[in-house]
């Protein structure tokens, strides 16, 4: 009865995917109207690399991942920093579930051939919980790339800072400062930053709007912060090189905090193994005593 169920209910929601993927739900009048009134927001500022090759075959099941809620804000945010796209992300976390639901019927199919059987409620759970673990990666990979790459993002912004109030010192003038500094750096957080400031020059926008906007996309505040100091410069004429400075030195501390933190969890991790080590040992020494007591009885 249990298989059974489950079974009717893998099948149903295929067919419910499919049915989405041919016949796509229309939306109301009231929302048309809405998106005609208004204007359309701009792209996004990171752009995001080639598509690969299996997540174009999981592309159908997007729209069905769509209406269910997933990405979310906050992993959109971190695939905008990764570089990935949201449809190759959804697409990719359908296929892997897909492959962990699948994957113990080969296993079943091969020990039904060699005599062997593990009934159908085995091969069932099993890929219950693969298909699980397959939904999950995806987003547990993304928010620990993404982790990785907001800190060399503040590491490199510290450096930029530096740059940036280096050119101020030399007479320079705001918007020349900063694309003066951002065209010194190397690496994935100045061509972020160059490309938000040619993006500015494109559009006729202010450069420390375009970073504040940068700055909300990939959920880094600290570019934000700058945006803000730098408009103050742009608009009102502040003197804000000193204020440059001591953000960069903050940048700087943050990082060396990070850093002992980091290592004092190493060091705590470490501790793990040596116990798990010790306790085998107890467990080693004990054995021949405890088997001795029980026979005894």
């Amino acid at each position: 009865m249990i298989p059974a169920l489950f079974f009717g209910a893998g099948a149903g929601a295929g067919l419910w995917l499919l049915l989405t993927w041919v016949l796509p739900p229309r939306p109301a009048l009231s929302d048309r109207l809405a998106q005609a009134s208004t204007h359309a927001s701009a792209a996004p500022i990171p752009a995001a690399d080639e598509v690969p090759w299996p997540a174009r075959w999981g592309r159908i099941f997007v729209p069905g991942l769509r209406m269910l809620g997933p990405p979310g804000a906050a992993i959109e945010n971190d695939l905008r920093i990764t570089g990935r796209d949201a449809d190759t992300h959804l697409a990719a976390t359908a296929l892997l579930t897909l492959a962990g639901l699948l994957m113990p019927w080969p296993a079943q199919a091969l020990l039904a051939l060699a005599g062997l059987s593990a009934g159908v409620q085995a091969p069932l759970l099993v890929g219950l919980v693969l298909a699980g673990l397959g939904f999950l990666i995806p987003d547990l990979d993304v928010r620990a790339k993404a982790t990785r790459l907001r800190r060399e993002f503040r590491a490199a912004l510290s450096a930029f800072l530096d740059l940036v109030g280096i050119t101020l010192a030399g007479g320079a003038g705001v918007e020349a400062a900063l694309t003066d500094a951002a065209a010194v750096g190397t690496g994935p957080a100045f061509g972020k930053i160059r490309r938000a400031l040619r993006a500015a020059q494109l559009t006729r926008t202010t450069p420390w709007e375009t970073l504040r906007r940068l700055g909300e996309e990939l959920g880094i505040a600290e570019l934000a912060e700058l945006a803000a100091s730098i408009s103050l410069a742009g608009t009102e004429g502040a003197r804000v090189r000193a204020s440059l400075t001591a953000k960069a030195q903050a940048l700087r501390t943050h990082q060396v905090t990070d850093a002992e933190t980091d290592a004092h969890s190493a060091t705590e991790r470490m501790a793990l193994p040596t116990t798990l080590l010790f306790l085998g040992f107890l467990g080693f020494i004990a054995y021949p005593a405890i088997v001795q007591v029980l026979n005894g009885l």
